[in-house]
């Protein structure tokens, strides 16, 4: 029995030993190697891809899936590794929304977004004198809402077949021996210098003396060692103990709000998603408190009866169409959206074919509506974000959105613990008519509750075809989301695009109000003459706003997948 005993023992040793090495991957010269890395914006996977913000985070996505885990394991991994190598929007100090669907067609909805501490009340960012003060929405310590993802991360968990110390491995590894940025990463560490050192209240990796340069390594000891408590405590080791202790120092410093009890009992909450038809596909989205899957479906269903395939792409009569669309159901979002556990939000009667009909009846092919004159519908009913997207060998799809919200979030930096929070906050209505940092006008729906999660535009998709996985897909940028993906689902079901192109193409925006529509620099020069002449005003701008990350499953089960031209965004997969 004795040498029973031990033989068990060393073999428990030995498969130890065994998974500490193989999921060690992460070094100068071995599989991947943080000083060595290149973007790869296109491919085609046999077996699994993910497609992510970042060349590392893709690469250790496809290597867990390479040792046996799916891709709930993938998103995971690939989520923790944001949060080290992606500090503008990759966090473990925000939220965000995981949509799934299982091979036997099991839907998964899983809400970690941000809540509002309870000390939290309606009017916390007005003066006296009643006036909206945005920068403490905006930046500091009171702009941040109770962080959600890591309860969002072990929420995902048992869809998974690793273990959370392997998942969270490479991520401690790169936050230890730092990584190399990129000309992106370092202009962006160097833009954001001066308000981090503002609002921070200790040092911080992200500043140092001198200039970031291409080149250079930045390494996060504190990160680390943040993420190996929550290696050795599970999602305690965030919520509970020092991290929780650091959290409610820094807010202590910063004269901010959160307390350990919002800590304590924050939880991430299964949501239903948004279920819909789109010209014989089946399309999937996220449910309130995100507005995505509702305008999406809105926006969709609204141009469905026109031949926007015959229209080509982005013709006039097309982007008229679309513009129209985008317009009314932004109007809805500003009245009737918010947290589904605060607010009845009336989502059948939203999406609704009737509705649909009736919103586009005062619709003129021919001239611009006027958002003044485009209110919410009647109902009577008893930018700094990040996205990742993968599928596996197995069926699994998974899309997953979250956020800071702004670039870097707060801009705050929690002492001794190394992550920043979030600043979303400013995503509910700081008062009724007045536009948060995305220019979103809300009302009572998203006001601000303690406990209340805050209206979100994050808009992680999946998509079906002859009820068979066919689109995973997703983008950061604020109000933009949803619109993003609008368009790229259209590109690639009425303009018969492949997934790259789809992403690529130049990107337009209405959101009701400020009445204007936003373009690329790239966006078709006579098409927009032609809309001017129809009352259409534009706004251009020089740098893109979405960053899509995409994969399309062929008919041979073959992983079309891209990432977004925009930014470092990169694929990666076998």
């Amino acid at each position: 029995m004795r040498k029973l005993i031990l033989t068990l023992s060393a073999i428990s040793l030995f498969i130890q030993v065994w998974a500490q090495n193989n999921f060690s991957f992460v070094g100068a010269g071995k599989e991947i190697d943080p000083y060595h890395y290149t973007v790869v914006k296109r491919a085609e996977f046999k077996q699994a891809a993910v497609s992510s913000a970042h060349p590392l985070a893709s690469m250790v996505g496809a290597a867990i899936m390479k040792r046996g885990g799916n891709a709930f394991d993938a998103a995971i991994a690939t989520q923790l590794v944001l949060a080290v190598v992606y500090p503008v929007a990759g966090n473990i100090g925000g939220g965000g929304f995981l949509l799934a669907r299982k091979p036997n067609g099991e839907l998964i909805g899983i809400d970690y977004r941000e809540a509002a501490p309870e000390k939290a009340s309606r009017d916390m960012y007005l003066d006296k004198a009643g006036n909206a003060q945005m920068n403490l929405s905006q930046s500091g310590h009171l702009a941040s809402g109770i962080p959600g993802t890591i309860a969002g991360l072990f929420a995902t968990l048992p869809y998974a077949k690793l273990k959370i110390e392997q998942l969270i491995q490479p991520a401690i590894d790169i936050a230890t021996i730092g990584y190399v940025l990129t000309e992106k990463e370092a202009a962006s560490l160097n833009g954001i210098r001066d308000a981090i050192t503002k609002f921070s209240t200790q040092p911080t990796a992200f500043v140092r003396t001198e200039k970031w340069k291409v080149g250079d390594t930045l390494v996060q000891k504190e990160l680390a060692a943040t993420l190996e408590r929550i290696k050795q405590n599970g999602a305690r080791g965030f919520y509970e103990g020092k991290t929780a202790e650091l959290i409610i120092a820094e807010m202590q410093r910063g004269n901010g709000i959160i307390s350990i009890n919002d800590l304590k009992n924050y939880t991430a909450k299964l949501r239903k998603p948004i279920n819909f038809k789109y010209r014989n596909h089946e399309i999937i989205s996220f449910a309130p408190p995100s507005s995505g899957g509702i305008l999406l479906a809105q926006m969709l269903k609204m141009i469905e009866k026109y031949p926007v395939s015959k229209f080509g792409f982005q013709t006039t009569k097309s982007v008229q169409l679309m513009i129209e669309a985008e317009r009314r159901a932004y109007a809805d979002r500003a009245e009737h959206l918010g947290d589904p556990d605060y607010w009845k939000v009336p989502v059948k009667t939203l999406t609704s074919d009737a509705y649909i009909a009736k919103r586009m009846s005062d619709y003129d092919p021919n001239k611009a509506s006027v958002s003044s004159n485009i209110k919410a519908g009647d109902i009577k009913e008893s930018e700094e974000t990040t996205h990742l997207s993968v599928a596996d060998a197995q069926g699994n799809m998974v899309s997953v959105t979250t956020t800071l919200n702004g670039p870097f979030g707060s801009k705050t930096v929690v002492g001794g613990a190394g992550f920043l929070l979030n600043n979303e906050m400013d995503d509910f209505s700081v008062k009724p008519g007045v536009a948060n940092m995305y220019g979103a006008i809300g009302g009572e729906a998203n006001a601000i509750q303690p406990g209340k999660r805050m209206l979100s535009s994050m808009t992680p998709t999946l998509v079906l075809k002859d009820n068979k996985p066919y689109v995973v897909i997703g983008t950061p940028g604020g109000t933009t989301i949803p619109t993003s993906v609008y368009q790229a689902i259209v590109n690639i079901i009425d303009h018969d695009m492949n997934v790259g192109d789809a992403i690529d193409k130049p990107k337009f925006h209405h959101q009701w109000f400020p009445d204007n529509v936003t373009i690329e620099q790239d966006f078709n020069p006579e098409t927009k003459k032609e809309l001017e002449k129809m009352g259409y005003k534009f706004v251009e701008r020089k740098n893109g706003w979405c960053k899509i990350e995409g994969i399309r499953i062929l008919p041979n089960k073959r992983k079309e997948t891209a990432a977004d031209r925009r930014g470092d965004d990169s694929v990666a997969g076998f």
